[in-house]
């Protein structure tokens, strides 16, 4: 059998890598050969946004990578679809698997279904119900072309279920739990950030920022100030996406407060070691609120919304939007609260995301779907 796999953007390689590992093991396929050919958009083409993760994480190297770069949504998409469709075209697969809700993610639906080329979509069902999010399009535009849909928890069925979509779903488990419970011990072992950063035995956060709504407006100002205030306490350390780091540059008048530490993009192990050892997370990154439940680590999301309420569910996490007033309450409940139970760390912990061999489940249902 003949899968191309469409990747593109650092959560896709991370999600990438368990699955491509239950490909390549007869125990999972029963022993039938599955031929998977990475297709690398270019999305995040930075290399500590990319590359660092195939190395890390042992993707095999992409068999095609389109270099397409960052750019406006239209053109951005526009090159993924002709790169991509070229692609399809020459190898001729059994089906395709795209990841996610990025630009990579639509064009490889859009693509294939103009092709007629079978998709399965990981990580489907998925709903924040902000059509303004171009990662809300990309989502419900991927499901409603796609063949196969493994949604992670019983939420995103019941939305593909509303949508009718179930006769077409399978519920798989996170594959992003697959790859903290296989990387996490890993980076305890290879990882040297918190020495690199002094920052053993210190109680310290991390933040991120990219999601335009948070970079692009007033909003970014504001999120800022509030971090160094933040930071007034603790170290925050501050793993800069290449799109905040454009707008700060074009604002020469904003000074970051001395424990607000900027640091260059972390590769996969690196960041999940941080996360892992810090006393909170303030981010507005999908996949890092799973992950911070993942690791047990309390999660400020600095957003109104999120696609995966599970977490606040959970009680691992606190909507706050870019209020100020909001994050640092949060902030303080955080600090003020026992945080020794938050996910795995309580024995009492269901999780809402599975049992950690998703990747299996999800390569079985192509094999079977095929």
């Amino acid at each position: 059998m003949r899968v191309v796999s469409i990747v593109g953007a650092r959560p896709q390689f991370v999600k990438l890598a368990p699955v491509s590992r239950a490909m390549a093991d007869g125990s999972v396929t029963g022993g039938e050969p599955i031929e998977d050919i990475i297709v690398h958009t270019g999305q995040h083409y930075d290399a500590g946004m990319s590359d660092i993760f195939f190395e890390e994480l042992e993707i095999p190297k992409p068999g095609v990578h389109l270099g397409v770069g960052s750019g406006l949504h239209g053109a951005q998409t526009a090159a993924m679809l002709e790169g991509i469709e070229a692609t399809l075209l020459d190898r001729q697969p059994d089906m395709v698997v795209i990841y996610g809700d990025t630009n990579s993610t639509l064009a490889g639906a859009v693509a294939a279904a103009k092709l007629e080329i079978p998709i399965a979509h990981i990580e489907a069902g998925l709903r924040s119900f902000v059509r303004t999010m171009p990662e809300e399009i990309n989502r419900v535009i991927s499901d409603h072309t796609s063949d196969l849909l493994f949604a992670p928890t019983e939420t995103a069925m019941r939305n593909l279920e509303k949508e009718n979509l179930k006769d077409r779903a399978v519920q798989s488990g996170d594959v992003m739990l697959d790859a903290v419970e296989f990387n996490l011990g890993l980076a305890e072992r290879r990882s040297g950030i918190l020495e690199e950063l002094d920052l053993d035995g210190v109680d310290y956060a991390v933040a991120t920022l990219h999601r335009p709504v948070n970079t692009d407006g007033e909003n970014l100002q504001k999120l800022l100030d509030t971090l160094n205030t933040i930071a007034s306490d603790r170290p925050v350390i501050f793993p800069a996406h290449p799109r905040t780091v454009a707008r700060l540059k074009a604002d020469s008048d904003w000074q970051a407060a001395p424990q607000l530490r900027m640091i260059e993009p972390l590769g996969y192990l690196d960041m999940l070691k941080l996360l892992g050892n810090a006393r909170l997370l303030l981010t507005d990154s999908g996949g890092m609120q799973k992950e911070a439940l993942f690791v047990g680590t309390p999660c400020v999301t600095l957003r109104d919304e999120t696609e995966w309420p599970e977490t606040v569910d959970a009680g691992g996490n606190i909507l706050t939007g870019a209020d100020p007033a909001r994050i640092l309450e949060a902030v303080d409940r955080w600090l003020g609260a026992d945080t020794s139970r938050i996910g795995p760390k309580d024995s009492a912990f269901e999780n809402p995301f599975g049992d950690g061999r998703a990747a299996a489940a999800i390569v079985r249902g192509i094999l079977d779907f095929a």
